[in-house]
């Protein structure tokens, strides 16, 4: 195990962590989490998601953390807030929430030098048949995805266990945007589809930490990205839904750092 301490590289140059960094992750990770829990009172028709976004902007510089989003490649806000038929990377900003209303919350903060990145979906109101539905459904391909994070196992496996589930449910994973590896920086690789063949890919090993975070459509998977260069929409106006934990791979399976304090990672 000498070279895990050294923080070694695989082949696909993807970061083996040591086991005395899961305590960093988790950390930073509980922060973003507890922040998602802590706003959800906030998501009703009539708030705005600029008036949710200064309250988590604040929240973290109450907490003595640093927003990893402020000011990456010119973004503004300490979260990316996309609403109904936005896939993601949504502008928080004057909109006024619907009645009905879906939305995702992404949260990045730094902790300590550890990223902790997570986001769930709320509803304003009450939500139609049709979009409980999606957030069940992106829900539970989110865990499905987890389930297949074990050493051994490749990336592909964890794709294959989310296109598989959402495409059984009638609906679409987007392609477009993927999980990304994290710890001491924000992106890195692998990429983590959402969609794949069982046994390809890199392979997984004990120290590797990632997101996975499925987009899942209602109608077709294609988006494109406005002019503003950050929200991504679907093509098709139909509605999005994303669900993101950052994990980290153990010797027997998984451990999830955004755990959500209050159980609340579900809207209902």
């Amino acid at each position: 195990m000498d070279d895990r301490r050294q923080g070694r590289m695989t082949k696909d140059g993807i970061r083996i962590y040591d086991r005395e960094d899961y305590a960093g992750m988790l950390h930073a990770g509980e922060l973003a989490a507890r922040i998602l829990d802590e706003i959800a009172p906030l998501v009703v028709p009539g708030a705005t998601t600029g008036e949710i976004d200064a309250t988590i902007t604040q929240m973290v510089q109450d907490a003595g953390a640093t927003s990893a989003t402020i000011g990456y490649k010119g973004y503004q806000h300490a979260s990316c807030i996309s609403v109904n038929h936005v896939v993601c990377h949504g502008i928080p900003g004057d909109k006024r929430l619907k009645e009905g209303d879906i939305l995702n919350v992404d949260v990045t903060v730094i902790v300590d030098g550890w990223f902790g990145d997570t986001s769930r979906m709320y509803a304003a109101g009450t939500l139609s048949r049709k979009a409980e539905r999606l957030v069940q459904v992106t829900h539970d391909a989110l865990f499905k995805g987890i389930e297949a994070v074990k050493p051994g196992n490749t990336f592909g496996d964890i794709g294959h266990a989310i296109q598989a589930y959402v495409e059984a449910h009638r609906m679409s994973v987007v392609r477009d945007f993927c999980g990304h590896g994290l710890g001491r920086v924000f992106h890195a690789p692998p990429n983590v589809l959402h969609y794949g063949r069982p046994g390809t890919g890199p392979l997984l090993e004990p120290g590797m930490f990632f997101t996975i975070e499925p987009m899942v459509n209602l109608g077709r998977p294609e988006t494109k990205v406005l002019a503003d260069d950050w929200t991504a929409v679907t093509r098709d106006k139909s509605l999005s839904a994303q669900f993101e934990h950052s994990v980290g791979v153990t010797e027997d399976g998984v451990e999830i750092f955004t755990q959500s304090p209050g159980g609340k990672f579900h809207p209902t």
